[in-house]
C-alpha cells in the first residue's frame, strides 16, 4: 500500500469515525440543550438547536420535584450493594472456576453463559412470581437480587478470563514464602486482575442505574423507586410531558455515569478486550 493510498483510508476513516461521534451525540445534545429551554420552547412546533431564552428553573423544578432526593438515595442504596456483592461474589466465583477442577465445572460454566445471553425481560415474569412467593416484592433486597441476577454472570465470565492470564507459578511462588489463600487473593491476585473487577463494577453500575422495568415492575411505592421511574413521573397523562424538567432531571441523573466511566475508561477498554479474549 503506498503512502498516498494510506493517508487517503485515514482520512476517510477518520471522516467516518467523525460521522458516527456526531450521530451519536446529537440525542446527548438535545437533552442538554432542552434541558436550558423554558417549556414554552420545548414545545415549539419549529424545533431550536440553541435555547432562545436559557435558564436553570427546569433544574429546580427537577431537583424540588416530588421524591427526587429519596429517590436518589434508593438509586444509590440499592446500585452501590448491587455492585459491591456482584464483584467479590464474580471474584470469589471466577477464582474457583480458574484454578480448581471439581464436577460439574463445565455445566457451571455453560449455565453462567447462557444466563449471561438471557435477555432480562425473558426473566421478569419468572423472576417476579418467584418474589412473590418469597415475600421479597417491594422490598430492596429483592431488588438487589434481580439486579445481581443480571450483573452477576458477566461479572463472573469477564473475571474468570483475568484469572486465567496469571500463571499459577505466581501462587506457588507466594505459598512457598509462607502466603495463606487468602494473602495469596488478596495480595497477588487482586491486584493482577483490577482491569477485570474494574470493568466488572462499570458494567453492573450501569446496568443497575439505568434499569427502570425491574423497578417499576417490583417495587410498590413511589417512595421506594429508583431515579429511572422518577424521570417517567414527568410524563402525566392528564397534564402533558414536561419536557423541559424531565431532561434537566436527565441531565442529573446521566453526571455519575459519565463522571465515572471518564475516570475509568483506559482500564475498562483494556479489561472488556482481555476478558473478551480469555473467556
Amino acid at each position: 500500500m503506498t503512502a498516498r493510498r494510506f493517508r487517503r483510508g485515514r482520512v476517510v476513516g477518520n471522516t467516518v469515525a467523525v460521522v458516527f461521534c456526531l450521530v451519536w451525540l446529537f440525542p446527548v445534545y438535545w437533552m442538554v440543550n432542552t434541558a436550558f429551554k423554558p417549556r414554552s420552547e420545548a414545545m415549539t412546533a419549529t424545533p431550536r438547536f440553541w435555547p432562545g431564552a436559557p435558564t436553570l428553573h427546569n433544574f429546580d423544578v427537577a431537583l424540588n420535584g416530588t421524591e427526587f432526593w429519596t429517590n436518589l438515595t434508593n438509586s444509590l442504596l440499592v446500585v452501590g450493594v448491587t455492585v459491591v456483592i456482584s464483584i467479590v461474589l464474580g471474584m470469589f466465583a471466577a477464582a474457583a472456576l480458574s484454578r480448581f477442577r471439581f464436577g460439574g465445572r463445565r455445566t457451571v460454566m455453560v449455565a453462567i453463559l447462557v444466563a449471561q445471553m438471557l435477555p432480562g425481560t425473558a426473566l421478569l415474569v419468572p423472576t417476579f412470581l418467584v418474589f412473590n412467593e418469597a415475600g421479597l416484592l417491594g422490598t430492596y433486597t429483592g431488588l438487589v437480587l434481580a439486579y445481581l441476577a443480571l450483573t452477576l454472570p458477566f461479572s463472573i465470565w469477564v473475571m474468570r478470563g483475568f484469572f486465567l492470564t496469571v500463571p499459577v507459578e505466581v501462587e506457588e511462588a507466594a505459598r512457598i514464602d509462607g502466603a495463606s489463600t487468602w494473602q495469596v487473593l488478596w495480595r497477588i491476585l487482586f491486584p493482577l486482575v483490577l482491569p477485570g473487577v474494574i470493568a466488572s463494577s462499570v458494567f453492573a453500575f450501569i446496568a443497575a442505574w439505568n434499569d427502570y422495568l425491574i423497578a417499576y415492575t417490583f417495587m410498590k411505592e413511589q417512595s421506594q423507586y429508583t431515579l429511572p421511574v422518577w424521570l417517567a413521573s414527568f410524563t402525566n397523562p392528564a397534564q402533558g410531558t414536561d419536557y423541559s424538567a424531565q431532561m434537566a432531571g436527565s441531565v442529573v441523573f446521566s453526571l455519575p455515569v459519565v463522571v465515572f466511566f471518564l475516570l475509568i475508561q483506559r482500564k475498562l477498554v483494556s479489561g472488556m478486550s482481555a476478558g473478551a479474549v480469555k473467556g
